[in-house]
């Protein structure tokens, strides 16, 4: 794409965010050629959108999104809004359908780096089949940002047969994992160069949208949700929390990439406790999740697996090694990882 013949700056001012002929440019010139589509008006404040709830429940989600560093192997800042954003949605058993956009700039960002930022979400948005509706732009003085932030909102329908929740879920089910755990942030942590480490291990960031509508079919199906910050051994917690049951996670179910424990062993970090970006945490009963494992393989999430089960007893998680041992996960207080979602 040749940027000269849209906009003649190099970097982001102050002045791309003052309302004026700068921001009309900016906008036109990169969220508009990247992002437009049929619904997408920049000239009004608020977007018409088609929804009846007679198709089912309309489900809203939003969230905010900052990365460093803002591009990383597997994506970048801009897919990773799109990616969980949609992600939330899916796991909550709705189809996402709309987005809006408000993009937090700092002055002095190299308007090549927006481009493939905003090129990447175009992409997202495309593999998703949702469309930015809405947006708006606010530029930050040097220093008092970290680049981009996005701040997305996502509107979906879900079908009023799906329910949900963690108040279905009872002791005696199993808990379902998508796939490996940690490369996320792992990737992002591999990006920083902080170590003196490389690889060549790309994040996990993606759609979990074919993975929800695989196992929405599912009669057991009882929960669903993505383990983003904190990771699975977060979203376990989360689990017994509401359910007031005990958690039993078993180490070697677990699937981690050998990368991914590499990295954590030499920095001390935990991987159970890392974000992914493009997985799913299940829960469902016994007789349906042998089911969910084989099917989710059947479509190449080759390391879909079983990884624990609830039970009766105080709400906790315990880990069962693996040497026969076990022991007692605490919940998470420190940010094992900044700014990786």
């Amino acid at each position: 794409m040749n940027l000269s013949r849209r906009l003649t700056d190099t970097h982001i001012a102050l002045a791309h965010g003052n309302g004026g002929r700068m921001m009309r440019e900016l906008i036109e010139s990169l969220f508009s050629y990247h992002l437009g589509n049929d619904l997408l008006d920049t000239h009004v404040d608020a977007a018409s959108i088609p929804l009846t709830q007679a198709d089912g429940d309309i489900m809203v989600t939003t969230d905010g999104f900052t990365v460093e560093p803002l591009e990383f192997p597997g994506g970048n800042i801009g897919s990773l809004a799109v990616h969980g954003t949609v992600n939330d949605l899916a796991v909550s058993g709705a189809t996402p359908l709309y987005l809006t956009l408000s993009a937090l700039i700092e002055e002095g960002l190299e308007i090549a780096i927006l481009d493939r930022v905003l090129a990447s979400m175009a992409q997202a948005c495309k593999e998703s089949n949702v469309k930015v509706v809405a947006g708006d732009t606010k530029v930050l003085k040097r220093g008092q940002g970290g680049g981009i932030y996005f701040a997305v909102t996502g509107i979906g329908r879900r079908s009023p047969v799906h329910k949900l929740g963690t108040n279905h879920i009872c002791p005696g089910d199993s808990i379902l994992l998508s796939g490996s755990v940690g490369d996320h942030g792992t990737a992002v942590l591999l990006a920083r160069e902080q170590f003196g480490l490389s690889g060549d291990l790309k994040s996990d960031s993606a759609s979990v949208l074919p993975i929800t509508q695989a196992l929405m079919d599912l009669p057991g199906l009882r929960f669903m949700r993505d383990p983003t910050r904190g990771g699975l051994a977060t979203v376990a917690y989360e689990i017994a929390h509401a359910t007031g049951t005990t958690v039993r996670l078993k180490e070697m179910s677990i699937p981690i990439l050998y990368p991914v424990r590499t990295v954590c062993d030499m920095l001390g970090y935990d991987p159970l406790y890392l974000a992914s970006e493009g997985r799913v945490v299940a829960v469902l009963d016994t007789a349906s999740a042998d089911l969910a494992r084989n099917k989710l393989r059947s479509l190449g999430y080759t390391h879909a697996e079983i990884v624990g089960t609830t039970s009766s007893g105080r709400a906790q998680v315990v880990l069962e090694t693996g040497i026969g041992g076990e022991r007692i996960l605490e919940e998470l207080e420190d940010d094992p990882l900044p700014r990786i979602c």
